[in-house]
C-alpha cells in the first residue's frame, strides 16, 4: 500500500512537471499505458519546436517581459510635449509597421506574438504605464480563445481586459479599446470550434464596457467581416491576421479613436 501511494504521488508530480500550456490545452482521451509507465500524448498540432519554446517561456517568463525590457529603458521619459501612444497586445499589433501607418507619430509598438490577454496584462506596467504615454490601445482577447495558454472563459478574458482599462484610468492614461477581428478558424489551433460567435459574445462586452466607463471603443470587427463572421479576403492574409489593406482599414479607425482619446483633431 505505501509504495502504490508512492507511486501515485510520482505520477502526480510528473503531470504537474508539464508545461502549463502543454498541459491545459492537450485533449486525448486516456493516457497510454506501457507496463508501468504512463505516457501522456501530445496532439499534433502541438508538437514541434515551436510550441516546446513557447511552453518554455510560460515557465520562465510567462508575460515575456525581458522582450521590451532593454528597449523600454532606453527610451525613457516623453519629451514635454509629445503625446506618446502605446500600442499594446499580440502578433496583430506586433506585424503593424506603425511608423509606415502613422509617420512622424511617437507610437510605440508593444505587442508579442501569441500571447494571451493575461500575459499582456501582466507587461501593462513595464511596457505601458512605465513609458507614460497620453493614450494606450489595446487589442487583445483572440489568443484567449484560441487556448493559447489553456482555456479561458469569456469572463477572465473580459476581467483582464477591465484590468487593463482600469489600470490606464489609474495612471491618467486615456484607453482606446479596440475590437477583436473576426475569424471563423485559428490555423494553428483547429481543434478550437467555431470562434465566430465568442469573438462577437466578447466585442458586445468591450462596446458596452467602454460606453459605462467613458473609454473610446474602436471597432475594427463591423468594419473587417463578412456576413458569416470571417475577415474578408481582402483584408487577411491567413483569415486571422490583417494584411496591408486590412491594417490601413484599422489605421483609419483607429487614427479617430486615438484623437478622441486624447481630444485632438483627426490628423
Amino acid at each position: 500500500m505505501q509504495y502504490r501511494g508512492l507511486r501515485s504521488a510520482l505520477i502526480v508530480l510528473a503531470a504537474l512537471s508539464l508545461p502549463f500550456a502543454a498541459r491545459a490545452m492537450t485533449l486525448p482521451s486516456k493516457p497510454q499505458q506501457h507496463g508501468a509507465r504512463i505516457v501522456l500524448t501530445m496532439p499534433a498540432w502541438q508538437s514541434g519546436a515551436y510550441w516546446a519554446r513557447y511552453d518554455h517561456r510560460l515557465l520562465v517568463d510567462f508575460a515575456d517581459l525581458k522582450r521590451f525590457r532593454a528597449a523600454d529603458r532606453r527610451l525613457g521619459l516623453p519629451p514635454p510635449g509629445v503625446k506618446r501612444v502605446v500600442f499594446l497586445g499580440d502578433s496583430i499589433t506586433a506585424g503593424w509597421h506603425l511608423a509606415r501607418f502613422f509617420p512622424g507619430k511617437p507610437y510605440i509598438n508593444r505587442g508579442i506574438s501569441g500571447q494571451t490577454s493575461s500575459q499582456i496584462l501582466l507587461r501593462f506596467r513595464q511596457d505601458v504605464i512605465d513609458l507614460h504615454p497620453k493614450a494606450v490601445v489595446i487589442l487583445a482577447g483572440t489568443n484567449d480563445l484560441a487556448g493559447n495558454a489553456g482555456p479561458e472563459t469569456l469572463g477572465q478574458i473580459e476581467g483582464n481586459l477591465a484590468s487593463m482599462a482600469q489600470l490606464g484610468q489609474a495612471n491618467h492614461i486615456a484607453v482606446v479599446l479596440c475590437s477583436l477581428l473576426p475569424t471563423l478558424h485559428y490555423w494553428w489551433h483547429p481543434q478550437v470550434p467555431d470562434p465566430a460567435a465568442k469573438i462577437a459574445a466578447l466585442n458586445r462586452w468591450l462596446k458596452a464596457y467602454a460606453a459605462r466607463h467613458h473609454e473610446v471603443y474602436v471597432n475594427y470587427y463591423r468594419a473587417m467581416k463578412t456576413p458569416a463572421g470571417a475577415l474578408q479576403p481582402r483584408l487577411t492574409i491567413d483569415g486571422v491576421h490583417p494584411s496591408a489593406a486590412g491594417y490601413a482599414v484599422m489605421a483609419r479607425l483607429v487614427r479617430v479613436g486615438i484623437a478622441k482619446a486624447l481630444r485632438a483633431p483627426v490628423r
